[in-house]
């Protein structure tokens, strides 16, 4: 069977820009998941969740994590649930709060968050960290800095 040239056709540089941007960020987010939900079985979404808690010197708010995260806070709440029942985390009651909790990792929850974050580095170094040097680095946070900075809406 015949292999078919697809193409996006004439797009200008802004549109492969922002194309190459899905692209890159789709690809690499289904590595990672792949590598995570194979070794460590933690989807992406559940070890986003654990690098936002490993990095906070105290248990933060739910809705702090969804404020942070690509999730929705109902989205949140599931992944809290799900790490909570395997350990991962703790809810903790607010002290300012007695309506909220706080969610913090556990000892197991760093320990696997380290195992699962050399996993997604070994599986980014040869088509991320190999193919791209330091200048490069610097202009992808450069863009991505900007593109932050914008007002939510």
């Amino acid at each position: 069977m015949a292999k078919n040239n697809l193409t996006l056709g004439d797009l200008t540089a802004r549109d492969h820009a922002f194309y190459g941007l899905v692209w890159a960020g789709s690809t690499l987010s289904a590595r990672v998941d792949q590598a995570l939900a194979r070794r460590h079985d933690l989807p992406l979404s559940w070890f986003e969740v654990m690098l936002w808690l490993q990095a906070q010197p105290e248990p933060v708010a739910a809705s702090d994590l969804g404020a942070m995260t690509l999730l929705s806070r109902s989205q949140v709440s599931r992944v809290a649930d799900s790490l909570q029942a395997r350990g991962l985390i703790e809810r903790i009651p607010s002290p300012t709060d007695a309506r909220s909790v706080r969610i913090a990792l556990t000892e197991a929850g760093r320990r696997l968050y380290a195992e699962a974050d050399a996993t997604r580095r070994e599986a980014l170094a040869e088509v991320f960290d190999d193919l791209l040097d330091d200048g490069d680095i610097a202009a992808l946070e450069a863009v991505w800095a900007k593109l932050k900075a914008r007002p939510k809406e």
